[in-house]
């Protein structure tokens, strides 16, 4: 079963996948950041606030301490609980980012598969028998 198991695992495609799951990981990140760092604070700007992430509705006041809370950490550290609108618009806005990139992605890849398919192949060269054959014709045609 180890053995079997280290085949599997040793495959290239096994490989690949890790490698897409490391570098997924890494976009991820750098799309969590465009979202929260660059795209975010200019909406925020537009509809009066200044950070989009601490939209909420407090659905029931803290235990520790009842509101106004001024953050989602604040409104969590005294144990409120809220419903997080504008963490859920931001989780909106990096999904649509990253779904654009992985459909750049798969669409690049279908143009360069389309082009490889396009590319005319070499024919095959004839068999012997069918060299042999032409040149019985050709020796034939000559003789007319």
């Amino acid at each position: 079963m180890f053995n079997e198991f280290k085949k599997f695992a040793l495959r290239g495609n096994v490989l690949d996948m890790a490698v897409g799951i490391i570098i997924g990981a890494a976009f991820g990140t750098i799309v969590n950041s465009l979202v929260t760092d660059i795209i975010m604070p200019p909406f925020g700007v537009l509809l009066g606030k200044v950070d989009l992430a601490n939209l909420f509705i407090v659905l029931k006041q803290g235990a520790v301490d009842t509101g106004p809370y001024m953050s989602v950490a604040q409104a969590k550290a005294a144990g409120a609980v809220t419903l997080n609108y504008g963490l859920f618009f931001n989780a909106i806005v990096s999904f649509l980012i990253v779904s654009f990139a992985v459909f750049l992605l798969v669409k690049g890849m279908n143009k360069l598969r389309k082009k490889e398919e396009a590319a005319p192949s070499e024919p095959p060269k004839p068999t012997k028998d069918q060299e042999l054959l032409t040149e019985i014709r050709d020796i034939l045609k000559e003789k007319k």
